[in-house]
């Protein structure tokens, strides 16, 4: 039983990926016959993650009641919603009215998700799960670019996702025993209350965790989102080509999540952070130094296999640092903060490349990298303080 429920986990991972990525792929598509500027793809990516942080704040109230089965499977049938809607619309604020169902079905089951398999199952399977998330989030810009280089229109596109997160809905209703019979999942998250905000960030810990993935996912959509314009504006490389380059980020990404499942069998969960943040180091030598084109992209490559093992790693190590009651609350948050460095960090480079210049882009994700490097250790040096009192 347990190995089939992980086969339906790692199609959900799948999935989480697939509607993220489909905004970027389809917008050049999209924004004209809307008749709106394109910068305006930020309002509709701004109301997508206001809800995801809505909805991860609320994910252990939702899972103590519902389990994380029901919580996965109606958020995916959100999303599904959302999608379809998308592909109906007509007019700008209807995509702006499916963007709310859109963000809201992601940030819970993220959450529940995350926090069932740092509870059931070894970091390996973490790491490999977040692959899969790499592999939804190539899907759906595979997806959108097939249908338009066969003359279809992009709302075909959502609407093929969509249908694929209608049959996941069905394929999750129907694995809904597995999650009760797995090691009493279900009946544990449902046992207690949940924790107030408050109460969270009262514990020790909690702000220098909620920092490190501030800044984890802030430096990651930074790298993602910007990489391929220092290219072009700083190094001179084609447009073209580096929409093309940038893709290596990505590609390290996933394929690091996929090497950390098996390092993962020698390294612990900080080991593993660490090891990550290290190679972002040497990632970032690489694109800053006047190397030549081999080094920035090799550099990206690197940056990408350095954030590999970091996410998946930290959070399957918060019941560890907070305790199996406390986890779902406190991923909760986390996930809150990631959102929040999503939607905030990446905007704020955009300024200073607008007003400064876009050669500050390794620099300013050293910046972003101290932090985090500083948060984790904080993170760990209070843990090891509370290990240490116990012991007393």
């Amino acid at each position: 039983m347990i190995h089939l429920l992980l086969a339906v986990i790692y199609l959900s991972f799948i999935s989480l990926g697939l509607p993220d990525s489909l905004l970027g792929a389809a917008w050049p598509s999209m924004y004209g016959p809307f008749g709106v500027p394109v910068s305006c793809a930020g309002i509709i990516s701004m109301i997508i993650s206001c809800g995801t942080v809505v909805s991860s704040l609320q994910s252990d109230r939702l899972t103590r009641r519902l389990g994380a089965g029901r919580v996965t499977a109606v958020s995916v049938a959100m999303t599904a919603a959302a999608l379809l809607g998308f592909s109906w619309s007509s007019q700008f604020w209807m995509l702006c009215l499916w963007a709310v169902p859109y963000g809201l079905g992601a940030g819970s089951v993220d959450a529940a998700l995350n926090n069932y398999v740092a509870l059931h199952f070894a970091s390996r399977h973490m790491s490999w799960l977040h692959c899969m998330w790499g592999v939804g989030a190539s899907l759906g810009p595979a997806i959108i670019s097939a249908v338009l280089s066969g003359g279809g229109h992009w709302s075909g596109g959502y609407r093929a996702v969509a249908l694929l997160q209608i049959g996941l809905t069905a394929i999750l209703l129907l694995s809904l025993p597995l999650w009760k019979k797995s090691g009493g999942g279900e009946e544990a998250e449902t046992a207690s209350q949940p924790l107030p905000l408050r109460e969270i960030l009262a514990l020790p810990r909690a702000r220098a965790s909620m920092l490190t993935f501030f800044a984890y996912c802030g430096l990651e959509s930074t790298a993602s989102l910007w990489g391929s314009s220092y290219l072009t504006l700083h190094r001179g490389v084609p447009a073209e080509a580096a929409a093309g380059y940038a893709g290596l980020f990505f590609i390290g990404i996933t394929a690091g999540r996929a090497l950390s499942g098996f390092l993962t069998y020698k390294l612990s969960d900080r080991q593993m952070v660490r090891l990550g943040q290290g190679i972002i180091a040497l990632g970032l030598a690489a694109v800053a130094m006047p190397l030549g084109m081999g080094a920035a992209l090799t550099g990206l490559v690197l940056i990408g296999l350095g954030c590999a093992p970091i996410y998946p790693s930290v959070i399957h190590a918060t019941p560890d640092h907070f305790g199996a009651a406390r986890s779902q609350a406190v991923i909760g948050v986390e996930m809150a903060s990631a959102y929040v460095g999503t939607c905030l960090v990446p905007p704020l480079f955009g300024f200073i490349a607008g007003h400064i210049t876009v050669s500050l882009f390794p620099v300013y994700l050293t910046g972003i990298l101290i932090v985090m490097v500083l948060a984790h250790e904080r993170l760990l040096q209070s843990s090891g303080k509370e290990k240490a009192i116990c012991l007393l």
